[in-house]
């Protein structure tokens, strides 16, 4: 049996029978979810800018801008180059100005996907988009989650989106969400922390964030940290030989490898599972996975 969600997982319905829902942000901001991938719009008074295009919510984008503004969707950002989030952006009118990090370009023109078009502009470190009476501020700040994830900062309505971060109220999908860097995962709860927002947009689930939230994905990953350090420090390599050989592996090196580092990574999960269990979502599904992750960046980085 899973263990029951916590409060902290609990977010606005969707309706179903439309599909998607969209929440008033102020001044033209918009936030749009079908209750699993998230997009950021925003209305200009000459165009709409869309940030990522999920192919799960797919046409009710555009079916969601119609229901707020009648203003036609002229810029398109993309927060990094996966599918999940920007998969979807093939629905878009021809001859929208396209925006990405360089490193998410050169990943989109040696993939050629339909679906995932080109970028029409691109950046390295920073570019400030103005339309109309709205600006926003995009940063990149080194690999996280992956090459070219981007902050999406909305200054005038406090509010940043930074995708396959943060996971609001619920423990990250598996292996730190699948990120290429560690460090670079870790080091983003600071950056986040150091923009002024009110709002946070994480891509995923089925809420928006607030500081809270991130200083909270923070500190239980401080927790995971120390844990899998602690445990490290303890391998009992002669019980995992014994093991191996009882299992019939005594000359199998990654049957020994294997019951080594699950040992530790058990250890790990143990302990944080407890403390955590009633805090975040799901935190006994995928903390071990995320223990594996941190205790092998230890061992080797």
């Amino acid at each position: 049996m899973f263990a029951p969600l916590p409060s902290s997982t609990v977010g606005p319905m969707v309706d179903q029978a439309k599909g998607f829902l969209v929440e008033d942000l102020g001044d033209g901001l918009y936030w749009l979810t079908e209750g699993i991938y998230q997009v950021m719009f925003l209305t200009t008074g000459e165009g709409v800018i869309v940030v990522d295009a999920p192919p799960s919510i797919g046409q009710n984008i555009i079916n969601a801008i119609a229901s707020v503004t009648d203003e036609p969707i002229t810029h398109v950002i993309y927060s990094h180059s996966h599918n999940d989030h920007i998969g979807g952006a093939g629905i878009f009118p021809a001859g929208v100005t396209i925006i990405a990090q360089d490193l998410t370009t050169e990943h989109l023109k040696n993939k050629n996907d339909p679906n995932r078009p080109i970028p029409t502009q691109s950046f390295a470190e920073s570019m400030t988009l103005k339309v109309g009476s709205q600006t926003l501020q995009l940063d990149y700040r080194g690999v996280n989650h992956s090459a070219g994830n981007i902050f999406i900062y909305a200054p005038a309505q406090k509010t940043l989106m930074l995708v396959d971060v943060i996971f609001p109220g619920w423990t990250p999908f598996p292996e730190l969400a699948l990120a290429q860097s560690v460090d670079g995962f870790l080091e983003a709860h600071n950056q986040i922390l150091a923009y002024d927002f009110d709002h946070f947009i994480g891509g995923h689930i089925n809420r928006m964030g607030t500081r809270q939230d991130i200083e909270t994905q923070q500190e239980y990953f401080g927790d995971i940290v120390q844990a899998a350090g602690k445990a490290n420090g303890a391998m009992d390599f002669g019980a995992a030989f014994g093991e191996a050989a009882e299992r019939g592996g005594h000359n199998n090196t990654w049957a020994f490898v294997k019951i080594l580092f699950d040992a530790v990574t058990q250890q790990c999960a143990d302990e944080v599972e407890a403390k955590w269990i009633d805090r975040l979502g799901a935190v006994d599904v995928f903390t071990f996975d995320h223990c594996w992750t941190i205790s092998e960046h230890q061992r080797i980085d």
